[in-house]
């Protein structure tokens, strides 16, 4: 039975809610004192309050409605999810039917041109929502005024206009992402006496270091089914950042130069440096071109028998390391920020995914609001115990993420000195941010050189973009 079809009074007794300020939280009413227990709610029992559906009374009763998402957030991830929208399930009424998928890119589209579009769709790319609102126009509805007026609280100007096209604002933002990180062995460090590296310079000197060492320094895999290529186009973005700017970078994204620029060469270049390098990768997986057949989600696990030293990978990796990993700064695994040698910034790759509604019914509305919602943020805070999520939504309460890694994550969404970009290929047109610059990744890692790679992704730019 998943989460969904069960009944709301099984919720009830199973979760407690509380409306504390602009969020929730979740919260355990213990009866009695620590005694043995007994029969009949005796002392010792816990007993779970009532959820306060004062938040949701806007919504009205939307009492045996349902409301379907579509989403590429899979397990183990995809229980978190479901289990934030208990207290909107339980107080208006409406079911939330939830498919996650690993080709959600590819079968979102068919499903479009099929007529058999979700309700909710949590698009991880805004190119994609660009693609979707100029190819099939009228299909994702405009956000209601309850979205739009928590996105004006809630979030800073940049996140609105990432789900804005035109001019109309369709998708709020969801969960936000900090793509710039190193994970490591902190006690694999300690017994090296390896130091953390706060400049690029260092990282280098430190896998230089490594492989004079006798050992292989990083591990990778894009591999990601329909999807495959995706982590690599984050070191590239993550290096151009780095190499070239902020302003390049934006001027990239929206084609104000080509994707063949000599600056994005340079970029390519510079994280070939590692990723290309068969002395620097691909640690315990095999050679180069191991990574484009290297699942992204085990991609780091030779850190843990020894075999790798670093992996780039967003927060959200932190979800991906198997049970019972502790991660933390004295764990089994932790990450640094990717660092860079520019002293004025702190470049910082971020992403997320944004709630596009393909209906306007009442109910649909209503969920797309709540889930814009300082409610919502701070609801999927206090159901994500095992940490992995964080939001840019500013009503979010950074004491209620579950690991210091995730308030780290915070912290550097808050750091005056961030400079963030969105994910650049999230950004691009469809056809290239999730077409020919995947693949021209995976190209990359099998034997094409950087010229050939940026020259055919260039080629297929979409003339009217």
């Amino acid at each position: 039975m998943t989460r969904s079809t069960m009944s709301r009074a099984g919720r009830r007794r199973a979760m407690a809610v509380a409306a504390g300020g602009a969020s929730l939280a979740l919260v355990l009413a213990a009866c009695g004192g620590g005694g043995d227990g007994g029969d009949g709610g005796g002392e010792g029992e816990a007993e779970a309050a009532e959820i306060d559906c004062a938040p949701y009374e806007e919504f009205g009763d939307l009492e045996g409605t349902e409301v379907s998402v579509y989403t590429s957030i899979v397990e183990p991830e995809q229980e978190t999810q479901e289990a934030s929208y208990d207290p909107f399930e339980e107080c208006t009424g409406v079911t939330v039917k939830y498919e996650g998928s690993r080709e959600f890119e590819a079968q979102l589209l068919v499903r479009i041109q099929a007529g058999n579009a979700p309700d909710i769709a949590y698009l991880p790319q805004p190119g994609l929502l660009n693609t979707i609102v100029n190819d099939f126009p009228g299909e994702i509805v405009a956000a209601p005024e309850g979205t739009v007026a928590n996105v004006d609280e809630f979030f800073s100007e940049s996140w609105k206009e990432y789900g804005t096209v035109d001019g109309t604002f369709y998708s709020a933002p969801l969960g936000s992402n900090v793509k710039s990180y190193v994970w490591y062995s902190p006690s694999m460090f300690e017994d090296a006496g390896y130091e953390v590296p706060t400049t690029w310079t260092e990282m280098m000197d430190l896998s230089d270091q490594i492989v004079e060492d006798g050992a292989m320094p990083w591990c990778a895999g894009v591999e990601s089914g329909d999807a495959t290529g995706w982590p690599a186009t984050d070191w590239i973005e993550d290096v151009v950042l780095r190499t070239a700017g902020p302003e390049v970078y934006d001027q990239w994204v929206t084609h104000e130069i080509p994707f063949n620029d000599p600056q994005i060469v340079e970029a390519f270049d510079t994280a070939g440096e590692i990723l290309k390098d068969p002395a620097m990768v691909n640690a315990g997986l095999g050679g180069v071109d191991s990574i484009a057949t290297t699942t992204w989600t085990d991609a780091g696990y030779p850190i843990l028998d020894g075999t790798c030293w670093l992996h780039r990978a967003a927060n959200f990796y932190q979800t991906q390391w198997p049970e019972g990993t502790e991660v933390a700064e004295d764990g089994d695994v932790y990450a640094f920020y990717l660092p860079t040698d520019q002293t004025d910034i702190k470049p910082v790759l971020g992403g997320g995914e944004f709630v596009a509604a393909f209906d306007d019914r009442p109910e649909v509305q209503a969920f797309q609001t709540y889930l814009s919602s300082a409610d919502w943020a701070n609801t999927k805070a206090t159901t994500t115990p095992m940490g992995g999520w964080v939001s840019a939504n500013n009503g979010l309460d950074p004491e209620n993420l579950a690991t210091d890694f995730d308030k780290l994550s915070a912290e550097i969404l808050a750091d005056p000195d961030a400079v963030i970009r969105f994910d650049g290929s999230d950004l691009m047109p469809g056809e290239v941010g999730a077409g020919t610059f995947w693949t021209g990744m995976v190209n990359w890692f099998t034997g094409s050189d950087t010229q050939e790679v940026v020259d055919t992704i260039e080629a297929s730019w979409p003339a009217s973009s």
